[in-house]
C-alpha cells in the first residue's frame, strides 16, 4: 500500500496496525471491537438528509439515492439524525415520504443486529418519527429539475412552506451549540424555503444567528433554489459539489455490490440497487454529502474546513464568501475507496451477524 501524506499515514496507523497486532496474537479479527469504537472520535454530528427519494421498485428516478440511504443507515450510529426529508427531484419531481418509510421498514428488520455492534444505532421508530415530506409536483408546487429552468419565486415563498421546511427551522432553533449539517441529495427547495421563512419573519440579527448554525452540502445543481442560496447568502456555509462527487462513481463493480452488500446481507442491503443511471455497480453520487463527516470521525479532516482532504472530497473557498466549490476534483474521493468500501462491507456483515 502506498501512503501519500500524513493524513493517510494517520488513518493507516489507526486501522491497519490494530489489525496486525490482532493477527500476531492469533486472535480472530471478528472478535475485535467494532470499527466505530476503534476509529471514531465519538463526535456525533447533527445531520438532516434531504433526498429526492424514489418509490420501490425504482422506475422514473435515479436509484443512486437508494444506494446512498443504505450506506447512510449503516452509519447512522455515528450521527445525531434529526431529519429524513423526502424532496422533489429527478424526473417526476414528486415528494412522497412513504418512499422513505418503506426503506425504514427494511431497516427495522436489521437494526437489532446492528445494535449488537453499537448500541447507538437508532431504532426504526425513532427515524420514522423524524421523516418529513417536502413539496413537489404531487402537492402544489411545479418544480423543474436543474438550474436556470424557472424563476425561484415559483418554488419558494409565501404559502409554500412544508412540514419539511418547518422541521429544518425547528432543528436549527434547538438550544444545541452544534451546527446542523444538511446533506442535500436532490434540490435544496426545502432548505431554501426554511431560510425564506426565517428571512421574512425575523430580525436581521436573528437571521444571522440562524444562518450561522447551518452547514449545507449540495450535490450538483438540481432546482432553482440552488442558485438563489448561492447568490443571496454569501455568508451561508455551503459546499457545492458540481463535479467532485463523481469521484465515488463506480467505486466497485456490480459483482462486488452483489457479493458484499446485496446478497445474503439481510433485507436492508437487499434493496441496494445493483446499478444506477450513471451505470452499474456502486454509484452513490449523493454519499459524499455525508461521507466527509464519517472521515472526520476517523481523524482525517475537520469538516469546518472543506479544503482538507476527506472522504467527501476536497474543495476551495470561493473568494469573498463562505462557499466551497470544486477544487482538485473527483480523485480526492476515489483515493479513499479502499478504506470506505472496506468499512461499508463490514457494516453490511453486521446486518446478519
Amino acid at each position: 500500500m502506498l501512503i501519500h501524506n500524513d493524513t493517510e499515514m494517520k488513518f493507516y496507523l489507526k486501522t491497519t496496525i490494530p489489525a496486525l497486532f490482532a493477527f500476531l496474537a492469533c486472535k480472530p479479527l471478528a472478535t475485535q471491537e467494532p470499527a466505530t469504537n476503534e476509529t471514531s472520535s465519538n463526535k456525533h454530528y447533527r445531520v438532516i438528509v434531504t433526498s429526492d427519494f424514489p418509490m420501490f421498485p425504482v422506475t422514473n428516478s435515479d436509484p443512486d439515492d437508494v444506494q446512498s440511504i443504505v450506506r447512510f443507515l449503516l452509519y447512522s450510529n455515528e450521527f445525531d439524525v434529526e431529519g429524513l426529508i423526502v424532496s422533489a427531484g429527478t424526473f417526476d419531481m414528486v415528494a412522497e415520504k412513504k418512499n422513505m418509510l418503506a426503506v425504514l421498514d427494511e431497516y427495522d428488520k436489521v437494526d437489532e443486529n446492528l445494535r449488537k455492534h453499537d448500541s447507538k444505532y437508532p431504532t426504526a421508530n425513532a427515524l420514522r418519527s423524524i421523516t418529513y415530506e417536502g413539496k413537489g409536483n404531487n402537492n402544489g408546487i411545479n418544480i423543474k429539475w436543474g438550474c436556470g429552468k424557472q424563476p425561484v419565486e415559483e418554488i419558494i415563498g409565501e404559502g409554500k412552506s412544508s412540514e419539511a421546511s418547518d422541521a429544518i427551522i425547528a432543528a436549527v432553533d434547538k438550544p444545541d451549540p452544534r451546527p446542523l449539517w444538511i446533506s442535500v441529495w436532490g434540490g435544496p427547495r426545502e432548505v431554501a424555503q426554511a431560510i425564506w421563512d426565517v428571512r421574512n419573519t425575523r430580525s436581521e440579527k436573528e437571521i444571522k444567528t440562524f444562518i450561522s448554525k447551518l452547514r449545507i452540502y449540495l450535490i450538483a445543481c438540481q432546482d432553482a433554489s440552488h442558485e438563489w442560496l448561492m447568490s443571496e447568502f454569501p455568508d451561508l456555509f455551503i459546499i457545492e459539489s458540481r463535479k467532485t462527487y463523481h469521484g465515488i462513481f463506480r467505486s466497485d463493480s456490480q459483482e462486488w455490490a452483489e457479493e458484499n452488500i446485496i446478497n445474503n446481507h439481510g433485507p436492508l442491503c437487499a434493496i441496494y440497487p445493483p446499478k444506477a443511471i450513471a451505470g452499474p455497480g456502486v454509484i452513490e453520487g449523493d454519499s459524499p454529502a455525508f461521507m466527509h463527516l464519517i472521515s472526520a470521525n476517523r481523524g482525517i479532516n475537520d469538516p469546518e474546513d472543506p479544503s482538507q482532504p476527506s472522504w467527501g472530497g476536497q474543495y476551495k473557498r470561493k473568494e469573498g464568501t463562505n462557499h466551497w466549490v470544486d477544487g482538485p476534483g473527483g480523485s480526492t474521493i476515489s483515493k479513499w475507496k479502499d478504506y470506505f468500501q472496506s468499512e461499508f462491507k463490514e457494516r453490511a456483515d453486521w446486518c446478519v451477524e
